[in-house]
């Protein structure tokens, strides 16, 4: 289904953005629909992009449309993208839908394949299952992404993986991204063979930053950084059972490298406000431009002007973790449609503080003798 596009730039005040994509497997169908309605309003100018994983595959996918022809073939883009992953899927052992029914034909209950399947991870790995190295994503992304496209666009795009041998984050940028940048940033090592680049191995980059926002911090250019977050990070509940236990230590795993750098900038942003200077030396001035001898001044200090958003999805924090496997059409149809809700109602309550003011509050994450009490879970 198409939508139309709603709002002109005639004579609207034009906001830049850098936009940075959650992965989520699967619920990154989310993230294509706050993308495909973010696209319609031609008042908001793409600045930069940072994604791992599933948000690195959107990203790669609007990027592709846009040097094509603009907004509406990123939109067509990303629909094409969404397209082949369900349909390349269909019948792989990774998808859900299959797998439920295959198994609910030989009289095995689907809901306890987590468990077990995650009990026979810690003796038969991918490399034993899967010797060949078989990844559907790669006939994927090589027949919708344009990889010379991404070398050759203005717009940067940081691509986020996790070295395998240091642990760390690397972040690829335009011209270093390939196909085998994208597996990389989506390569979960329970399922697939660890992606070699450079004779170096890489896994998936949610675990080192999920996604990553210093590349877009530190971009030039006034813009506003408006964060997609498709994983919750906090929960009511008390998981208990074992399902509920591992579903929630994946969840916590994963959004870890986001709440420490959010963390970080809060304590920055903190820092310059207060006009003081940050203990780390050569860190600060880094992300400041400043030299480190003189303390940050708020008027040219990135961080202390930074403008943050977030468009999550209320509909997101009852998802469970297997349905991030599930990528039949109408369920990622289902997401998409609640991505464009959600980035309908943020931009109907935020439209006036874009590129003025910050409406996510940075101020949650600072860390303080007396911390304020934990929030129960709530979408954005």
């Amino acid at each position: 289904m198409k939508h139309t596009v709603s709002h002109s730039a005639k004579g609207a005040r034009r906001t830049r953005v850098n936009l940075a994509l959650q992965g989520g497997g699967a619920h990154g169908a989310f993230t294509w629909g706050v993308l495909d309605r973010l696209l319609e309003e031609e008042t908001l100018e793409i600045n930069a992009l940072s994604g791992t994983s599933a948000g690195a595959m959107n990203a790669a996918a609007l990027l592709t449309g846009l040097m094509k022809g603009g907004r509406e073939e990123a939109r067509t883009s990303l629909e094409g993208f969404w397209k082949t992953v369900s349909k390349r899927s269909r019948f792989t052992p990774f998808n859900m839908t299959t797998s439920r029914a295959v198994l609910g034909g030989l009289g095995i209950d689907f809901e306890s394949l987590p468990f077990l399947f995650g009990a026979g991870m810690n003796f038969l790995s991918p490399y034993d299952l899967n010797p060949a190295g078989f990844n559907p994503l790669r006939e994927i992304i090589d027949e919708t992404i344009d990889i010379d496209a991404i070398a050759r666009s203005a717009i940067p795009l940081h691509v986020t993986a996790t070295h395998v041998g240091s642990g760390e984050a690397r972040i690829f940028s335009n011209g270093a991204v390939s196909t085998d940048v994208l597996l990389a940033s989506a390569c979960l090592p329970s399922l697939f063979h660890a992606v070699e680049i450079d004779g170096e191995h890489y896994w998936d980059g949610g675990y080192t930053g999920n996604p990553s926002l210093m590349p877009l911090v530190l971009e030039p250019g006034d813009a506003d950084l408006l964060l997609v977050q498709t994983s919750p990070t906090e929960r009511a509940a008390l998981p208990q059972d074992a399902q509920q236990i591992a579903a929630r230590e994946k969840e916590i795993s994963f959004n870890a490298p986001l709440i420490k750098e959010l963390r970080l900038l809060a304590e920055l942003q903190h820092q310059a406000g207060a006009g003081t200077q940050s203990p780390r030396q050569g860190f600060l001035p880094s992300l400041t431009g400043l030299n480190a001898n003189r303390a940050a001044s708020p008027a040219s200090n990135p961080v202390a002007n930074l403008r943050i958003h977030r468009i999550a999805g209320a509909g997101m924090n009852g998802r469970s973790g297997q349905s991030k496997l599930n990528s039949t059409w109408p369920f990622l149809e289902e997401l998409r449609e609640e991505g464009r809700t959600a980035a309908d109602e943020f931009l109907e309550k935020n439209r006036a503080e874009l590129g003025q003011r910050s409406t996510l509050d940075l101020g949650h994450w600072l860390q303080r003798a007396d911390p304020a009490p934990l929030r129960k879970a709530k979408a954005s």
